[in-house]
């Protein structure tokens, strides 16, 4: 697809301003760091370009004097909050993302629960987690906070939480999603560390929102869109305004908090080497966007995939009518509707044509080709048919996979497996060409497309099964569905 970010000048100048930070403090600097980091295919997809990795491949340069803390909510694991792309819940997450960061030569110090007032399931995990010889501590929820300074920053506030012990100058401070609260601990541990004697500070890694863009750029309503769940807002840097006249974008939560981060640091050192919230980030990304219309239209893309993704939310009783309303909010504000991605209004048309459910791709091309459900096949194996048929030049009218085989594959499913859609999902027409491919041409140069969806958009007019959304998944297809649920 379009390429609209310079990741190579992001690496360079993020990682340099990153060093300075660090080097600003002396030798211990508790470093939050907002979103992911790595697999963050939020930024990779409003910022077409941006590799999902990024950020791990900066780090990667200062292992050595490293080490990562997770956070993780005891509200959180009490919800069993699922990461959306990822299909897992976040205490599952936790473990995934301290297999990952060790694999790649990181030091994973330990787990700390917040906002925690006593959920039996949260002491369940830490439990398991001991058991697994992996330290892990609790940081108690704060009446008050982030408002009550003085209590906050006292022994029955931070002081209460437990120490967690780092051996490291830099504690990279990270989670599995937003609101998990990460700025907490980092602030907890200034306390802490106080306490005993060591002088410690702290910076901010935020990817969005981009503080030198405009608060209704499509990057940063995208970025909005994204936590609508949460509720947070973008707004205008008051802080930042007042020090220095210049207009910054951050978001509700960190100028709510900037109080107490100030009052904390004017407790420790006297003053606060911050006159703002976006002060402490070190955000460079806005500087390496290469093409702003690129990533204008994939964050309305973006943006419109978040509503379809709320509206499902909806359909299974989810109570998410708020997330829903604001972002039908945003999607006016960035002067879209869901007719803004061409494979939602294709694949309606397609419905309406012949009666039944449909789905529709759009290429890189800006091709759109389209399927539905029939007899044999459900409307996602349909599309995979028909476009890898497509790229590869074949006939539209040749039956890649017979009848006769699709039949026996049918029965086995009802009969023997006890199914009640005898029509084949995405994931066995692959098989099935994949067999075929041994002795057909064609079923082999249909699977030699399958690299070219990666970036496409799909949309289907009915909710696809778990098998279908994760071959999509796997494909790097962009899917939206509409809310009704697959009859």
């Amino acid at each position: 697809m379009k390429i609209g970010f310079d990741n190579e000048k992001y690496l360079k100048i993020q990682s340099e301003h990153i060093k300075e930070r660090i080097a600003k403090f002396g030798n211990k600097l508790y470093l939050e760091l907002g979103g992911k980091l790595f697999d963050d295919h939020h930024a990779s997809r409003v910022l077409p370009g941006f590799r999902p990795d990024s950020k791990l491949c900066m780090f990667q340069q200062l292992a050595d004097s490293a080490e990562i803390v997770i956070v993780i909510s005891a509200v959180d694991i009490e919800k069993n909050k699922v990461r959306g792309d990822l299909g897992i819940t976040y205490d599952e997450d936790v473990l995934r993302l301290r297999g990952e960061f060790m694999n790649r030569g990181f030091y994973v110090g330990s787990v700390v629960i917040t906002h925690y007032s006593g959920q039996a399931s949260a002491v369940a995990y830490k439990e398991r987690l001991s058991r697994m010889g992996i330290k892990a501590y609790f940081h108690y929820t704060i009446e008050g906070y982030p408002h009550d300074v003085n209590l906050i920053c006292s022994d029955e506030g931070f002081g209460k939480d437990d120490y967690v012990e780092t051996s490291r100058p830099l504690v990279i401070v990270t989670a599995p999603g937003p609101g998990s609260g990460k700025m907490a601990v980092c602030l907890s541990q200034l306390y802490q560390e106080h306490k005993r004697g060591v002088n410690a500070g702290y910076a901010k890694f935020e990817t969005f929102p981009v503080w030198n863009l405009p608060l209704k750029h499509p990057v940063n309503i995208a970025y909005e869109a994204a936590t609508a769940d949460l509720g947070d807002v973008n707004m205008i840097d008051a802080f930042h305004y007042d020090a220095y006249e210049k207009v910054a974008i951050n978001y509700n939560r960190d100028i709510e908090t900037f109080p107490v981060l100030t009052a904390l640091f004017e407790g420790i050192y006297g003053d606060c080497p911050y006159k703002s919230p976006t002060d402490m980030g070190v955000n460079m990304v806005g500087f390496c966007i290469s093409d702003d219309e690129v990533c204008c239209e994939a964050s309305k893309h973006e943006i419109v995939r978040r509503y379809y993704t709320a509206l499902n939310k909806m359909a299974f009783d989810a109570n998410c009518d708020k997330e829903v309303n604001k972002i039908a909010r945003l999607m006016t504000q960035a002067k879209i509707s869901t007719d803004y991605r061409k494979t939602t209004v294709a694949a309606k048309k397609r419905k309406e044509e012949v009666g039944a459910a449909a789905s529709a791709i759009e290429l890189e091309d800006g091709t759109v080709i389209t399927a539905h459900q029939s007899d044999l096949l459900g409307s996602s194996a349909a599309l995979l048919l028909n476009v890898t048929k497509y790229l590869a030049g074949i006939d539209h009218s040749l039956k890649l996979i017979p009848q006769d085989m699709i039949e026996p594959i049918q029965k086995t499913k009802i009969e023997y497996l006890g199914g009640k859609n005898p029509r084949l999902h995405a994931d066995e027409v692959l098989v099935a060409l994949s067999v075929l491919s041994q002795s057909d041409d064609n079923c082999r140069n249909a699977l030699l497309q399958l690299p070219k969806l990666r970036g496409c958009q799909v949309h289907s007019t009915v909710m696809l099964s778990e098998v279908d959304r994760k071959i999509f998944k796997k494909l790097g297809v962009e899917l939206t569905c509409d809310p009704v649920r697959k009859k």
